[in-house]
């Protein structure tokens, strides 16, 4: 049977080129008059999508219309698409065309001749997609009744070279070799080789011999796998690449050297999705995004729990590609939901579960509450995660706060910071600049739950234009960068990483991968301490850690009970820093309401230059007073020293770091 014929000219486009597009087809039955076309261009009307034309044949660019027997001009009729915000365009045959005859559609230029169609062109996607689909559907009786679509393709490729991405770890040890992935790319993220012949680049790190000299050429696959690299000495470097031939200069994330194995930092979001495609619908593009583009080391689906959200057929779909994509040691994947709870008492989090195929869990169906939820669940297999808990209307004030399934809370994503109040001095607060979207509510602070002895560690949400995140793009919410999640695990998979995330090791960044140490008396992010065990506490906290980022640090910052306790401004991109708070832990411990011991906590804030932050989960110190001894026992006093003498050199020092003048 004869088909009909669908040819784009040009055949490829650059991501962001404007040109003219013409979609030429060539019917293999005859077209009676009164036919109607119906062009979809398949695009969202994202800023990141194929720029929508106008049907106004008056205007002096980005113009969609019809011709016809090489001269005739069709008018084109925007009609409204129920799957899109583009509208779809038709056009009625004023005439007859005959099996074999050719039609064109164009879009760009309203006149398509010499420098015009470029200058006066439609803009193509800016997302690289090899056989990018155009639909034509044909109603030969003119009534609105269209059969399958014919299709057009076309090759978007990415663009001129801008950007050289350097993919590594954050963690190595030395003499411990490690990989390195080189992502070239156009200035939209796109991989690409379209750069000159003659394109050199030079990789360079410190401390680099002088007689290993790296000149790297451009792969045609736009990335290029570097193996084998190693550090001989500890501290932190950073990767540099040059191209030889424009100068310019790319640097990768920090990189820290520990003198002897340690654990692995890994990269990734439990909540958020991507600009570039729906995480649910598309869920598959969407992971294979985060792991080969944005190279995350884990991801978390987070679509919310309703039906018309998330329906059975989706839900089934997203968890086999939680399945399909785990893999040990290259990508873990989390299955996890979004439960919107009353205001206040419930919020908004992210149920995380543990192992794969889980069913999601519906308010309609279970008539369920977030307490029923805990009790049929192990805080081994489920965590819950407090998102978006300053977001007013939207509020989560931790009254009901679950230590056992709550081990982390969310404080920072696209749409803001919950740590504290703007007043405060919350640089990225919670606001809209419209009459729609929310503001800041100080109830559902994290310092204010963290004053109240609630026990959790940080992480970062990323983008989430879901549920009732739909409504802020149209509403002037204030949009920052998305966010990200580290989380220091012993081994790269989802098991691994879904304890230490139990137990709190783990913190959360605006987006850049800064990396940061934060300790108490050898205790790390996440622990707690005790001046039970450790009397010398009670006299002294000898807090020490590191920070280091891609652009210079502007100020680090010890938090204690909510306060700036000491801030360092380096200004430079990694510092080592020592403090020992030798106040009275006494008079510093704030009374826990219930029947635990007073506290105090700290963490670390990180700024950098460019305004990206990180923040260290906390860690906590409860003051448990020694026991009153009575002068009339009739015992004899305990001898102590000579057990001290007794041990090795390093026992005594840390026995000394503990002592309290109530040992005595």
């Amino acid at each position: 049977m004869r088909r009909s014929i669908c040819v784009t000219e040009p055949q490829f486009a650059e991501a962001g080129e404007k040109n003219t597009w013409t979609f030429n087809f060539t019917p293999a039955q005859n077209l009676p008059k009164g036919t109607k076309l119906l062009f979809d261009l398949g695009s969202k009307g994202r800023d990141i999508d194929w720029e929508t034309p106008t049907t106004n044949l008056k205007a002096k660019e980005n113009v969609i219309y019809l011709v016809i027997d090489n001269k005739k001009v069709i008018p084109a009729k925007a009609v409204e698409s129920k799957d899109s915000v583009v509208p779809n365009f038709e056009f009625i045959l004023p005439q007859q065309i005959s099996a074999g005859n050719t039609l064109v559609i164009y879009v760009g230029a309203p006149k398509p001749v010499g420098n015009q169609v470029h200058t006066n062109g439609t803009s193509a996607q800016l997302v690289s997609q090899r056989r990018r689909p155009f639909f034509l559907h044909i109603d030969p009786t003119g009534k609105g009744k269209y059969g399958e679509a014919e299709q057009f393709q076309m090759d978007v490729k990415g663009a001129e070279l801008k950007v050289i991405k350097i993919i590594t770890p954050s963690y190595v040890s030395r003499n411990k070799r490690f990989d390195i992935v080189l992502r070239f790319e156009d200035e939209h993220g796109n991989l690409t080789n379209n750069a000159p012949d003659d394109t050199l680049i030079e990789l360079s790190y410190e401390n680099l011999r002088e007689n290993l000299n790296w000149k790297l050429f451009i792969p045609e696959t736009g990335f290029l796998a570097v193996p084998n690299l190693y550090f001989n000495e500890p501290g932190t470097y950073t990767i540099k690449l040059k191209n030889l031939r424009t100068k310019e200069e790319f640097l990768s994330s920090p990189i820290r050297c520990f003198p002897e194995n340690v654990k692995s930092l890994f990269w990734g979001t439990l909540h958020g999705e991507s600009e570039r495609y729906d995480s649910t619908e598309n869920i598959e593009s969407c992971m294979r995004h985060f792991r080969d583009e944005k190279a995350y080391n884990f991801y978390g689906v987070s679509p919310f729990e309703s039906q018309e959200e998330t329906p059975n057929d989706i839900w089934k779909s997203i968890s086999q590609n939680i399945v399909d994509f785990n893999e040990e040691d290259r990508f873990a994947t989390f299955l996890g939901f979004q439960w919107q709870g009353d205001a206040k008492t419930e919020g908004n989090r992210v149920l995380v579960f543990s192992k794969e195929n889980k069913p999601i869990i519906r308010k309609k169906d279970a008539k369920a509450n977030l307490k029923k939820i805990y009790k049929g669940f192990s805080p081994k297999e489920m965590i819950a995660i407090p998102t978006f808990t300053m977001a007013k209307g939207l509020e989560y004030d931790f009254k009901d706060y679950d230590p056992d399934f709550e081990r982390v809370v969310e404080i920072y994503n696209s749409w803001g910071s919950s740590e504290t109040t703007e007043k405060e001095g919350n640089p990225m607060p919670i606001d809209t600049e419209g009459k729609k979207g929310v503001t800041e509510s100080s109830e559902g602070a994290l310092i204010k739950a963290l004053d109240r002895n609630c026990r959790f560690g940080f992480v970062g949400g990323g983008l989430d234009d879901r549920g009732f995140y739909n409504d802020f793009f149209e509403g002037g919410q204030v949009q920052y960068p998305p966010g990200l999640t580290a989380i220091i695990a012993n081994e790269y998979n989802r098991s691994s990483l879904f304890d230490a995330l139990y137990n709190r090791s783990c913190y959360a960044t605006t987006g850049e991968r800064i990396i940061l140490g934060f300790n108490i008396a050898g205790a790390l992010m996440g622990q707690e301490l005790s001046t039970q065990e450790k009397h010398g506490l009670n006299v002294i906290r000898h807090i020490s850690g590191f920070a280091a980022g891609k652009k210079p640090l502007a100020k680090i910052e010890i938090i204690r009970n909510g306060k700036v306790l000491k801030s360092f401004e380096p200004n430079k991109k990694d510092f080592d820093f020592e403090y020992d708070d030798m106040e009275s832990l006494q008079k510093v411990v704030i009374p826990s309401k219930d029947k635990r011991p007073p506290f105090v906590y700290y963490y670390l804030r990180v700024t950098q230059e460019d305004g990206h932050m990180a923040w260290s989960s906390p860690i906590w110190v409860d003051y448990v007073p020694s026991k009153a001894v009575s002068k009339h026992t009739g015992k004899k006093p305990v001898k102590i020293i000579p057990k001290v003498i007794e041990a090795p050199v390093e026992e005594v020092e840390d026995d000394f770091d503990d002592f309290d003048e109530d040992d005595e």
